[in-house]
């Protein structure tokens, strides 16, 4: 028997493009960041095309950033809300268990976050449900 030994591609972190990827809300919960402040947490379970990266969250900051955060926050809430199928009104709850399990697409952009390459999640929009053919898009996914 031999010996386990890493593998070249362990050592690849390689992220996959910009852009907008399919995906199933895996989970989503009310949580304070380590400062305090009230943030909607959602873990995106990605799905073709993310063989590295299957798994992205976001935090969204509800109160306690700055005016100009929490304003691009809430947004970016209203806009993951809409890219489920549900239209949020004011005074309306946010309940993250209507989110778990809705599929969506996602835009994903690359950040640094202390000192490593990361997926950042900056869009949201429905799934669109054309299926993907090499006779429709000349590549596949």
């Amino acid at each position: 028997m031999t010996t386990p030994a890493f593998a070249e591609t362990d050592f690849r972190n390689a992220l996959p493009p910009a852009g907008f990827y399919a995906c199933t809300i895996a989970a989503a919960r009310l949580r304070r960041s380590a400062t305090g402040n009230r943030m909607l947490h959602v873990a995106y379970a990605m799905e073709h095309g993310m063989r590295t990266h299957d798994r992205v969250a976001e935090y969204l900051v509800l109160e306690g950033a700055s005016p100009r955060g929490c304003a691009l926050s809430r947004r970016l809430l209203v806009e993951l809300y809409r890219a489920c199928g549900l239209e949020p009104q004011p005074g309306d709850p946010i309940r993250p268990s209507d989110l778990v399990g809705v599929r969506l697409e996602v835009r994903v952009e690359h950040t640094e976050w202390q000192g490593e390459a990361r997926l950042r999640v900056v869009g949201h929009r429905r799934l669109v449900s054309a299926p993907v053919t090499p006779a429709a898009s000349g590549t596949l996914l």
